[in-house]
């Protein structure tokens, strides 16, 4: 019998709709219920007292880590000042004119602007129309269609979910949508041929993708999506030469690159961009999450110069562009984006990510690397993910129904560590707060092994 003597867990069961939730099971009290209520560093507590040790950074978001008093400081006093005014027909306010320029003086070179907006979603909504209306503008109407990945995550809308290229983001959605495509998932640990190299294998995805503009039509072709290392669908980085062989094929068909960095912007791989990091040269770049580190939504597509060149020519011809949200540039998002970004330079954050990065996926790797059900161990900067495996040598997956990766979760968590239990596939994965310390990594390794040992006594 579900125990509705408590007010904010009965109300929890009774009247709030959860994101990725089982909504039955849920309701009827089968899952757990946990009231969050503060946080400080790397540390979570909820309503019980129970303290965890956030692995995940919230959902990859949380790059600062809890209780930075100098984001809920300037937030606070944005609120006094001016709390909100739009952004249509020129208007601004200071911290969002700031922001911008911060957000630029950190790109990879060749970006000229940025587009503000609330979610890594509706920034992905604002790529594609940007990338419709670039082509009208330059007479190409036919060339509209935008190429994913199979296991890339763009957003959770009608054409973000579209790009999304996992199956429970489509189920009973009727997505995907129309003139979405989907091309091979640079999945090395799963690719179709045990014997290739990474390079081999890159060359193979670099292959498939250009099977496929030929198959469709390369006019028809307008731009291709990927996040530089696979986060939901994986936490996978990508194999060896993968993304310069992608770009050459891209540039041989004059199809734009959109660089979604909503997981990796702003340090989560040790450099400020993931794009940086892979010599990845984007025409517009996704960014959410770390960029106010989740202390306020907010999220931007910074575009290219090239790109911009076209948009300035479109407004010439056809006016003031026809695209905006109420709460884009939002002036109090957008002071916690100005201080967040002044505390990952003053941290010294993104280099932290390099180093304790390195050493996280180290002592992952000494500590479960050997173990009969861990397949592989990846990573990169303070990425890093255990695929589970019911033989090692010749790769065989777990029966879903056994639901080992979220067993493995749920062990964790009793030894007070939160990391998250990936989809589609048996996978643990981890992106802590920034700031973690060598110590608190310990503290992350030990419970995995406790938590991988206990399940696989099991199995």
């Amino acid at each position: 019998m579900l125990d509705r003597s408590n007010d904010l867990t009965a109300w929890d069961r009774d009247h709030f709709f959860h994101p990725s939730t089982s909504m039955s099971q849920h309701a009827r009290g089968e899952t757990p219920n946990r009231i969050m209520t503060g946080g400080e560093g790397v540390y979570v507590v909820d309503r019980d007292g129970r303290r965890s040790l956030d692995a995940f950074g919230g959902l990859y978001c949380v790059n600062v880590g809890y209780g930075r008093r100098e984001i809920a400081e300037a937030i606070a006093d944005q609120a006094f000042k001016l709390p909100y005014y739009h952004a249509y027909a020129g208007h601004g306010s200071e911290p969002s004119i700031k922001l911008a320029k911060m957000i630029i003086d950190r790109a990879p070179a060749g970006m000229s602007r940025v587009f503000f907006g609330l979610s890594g979603s509706d920034a992905n909504e604002t790529n594609i129309k940007l990338i419709w209306y670039y082509n009208n503008v330059l007479g190409r109407p036919e060339k509209k269609k935008i190429i994913s990945r199979w296991r890339g995550y763009h957003g959770s809308g009608v054409m973000t979910g579209s790009l999304t290229g996992l199956a429970n983001f489509h189920n009973a959605f009727d997505l995907p949508r129309a003139p979405i495509l989907h091309t091979e998932a640079p999945y090395y640990f799963r690719r179709p041929d045990p014997a290739m190299s990474e390079e081999a294998f890159s060359q193979y995805c670099a292959d498939k993708l250009e099977e496929l503009i030929q198959a469709e039509g390369p006019d028809t072709i307008a731009a291709f999506i990927g996040e530089p290392v696979l986060g939901t669908g994986g936490i996978v980085p990508p194999p060896q030469g993968y993304w310069d062989k992608i770009q050459a094929v891209l540039n041989k068909y004059d199809i734009l690159l959109i660089a979604d960095e909503v997981v990796t912007g702003f340090g989560r791989l040790g450099t400020m961009f993931g794009s940086d990091h892979y010599g990845m040269k984007p025409d517009l770049i996704t960014i959410a999450k770390g960029l106010t580190s989740a202390y306020a939504p907010l999220s931007g597509v910074i575009v290219s110069e090239r790109f911009w060149r076209v948009l300035e020519q479109g407004s010439d011809k056809l006016g003031p562009i026809g695209h905006g949200w109420t709460y884009s540039s939002h002036p109090l998002c957008a002071a916690a984006g100005v201080a967040n970004l002044e505390l990952i330079d003053a941290l010294g954050l993104v280099r932290n990510a390099a180093e304790t990065g390195a050493y996280f996926k180290q002592t992952l790797t000494e500590a479960l690397g050997s173990n009969h059900i861990v397949g592989e161990v990846r990573g990169e900067g303070l990425l890093a993910a255990v695929e589970f495996v019911a033989d090692k040598e010749d790769r065989v997956f777990f029966d879903a129904d056994l639901k080992v990766g979220p067993r493995i979760a749920a062990a964790l968590l009793e030894r007070g560590v939160i990391g998250r239990a990936m989809p589609q596939g048996d996978i643990l994965g981890f992106a802590p707060p920034l700031c973690i310390t060598r110590d608190e990594v310990d503290t992350v390794v030990a419970a995995t092994r406790g938590a991988v040992e206990a399940v696989a006594a099991t199995l």
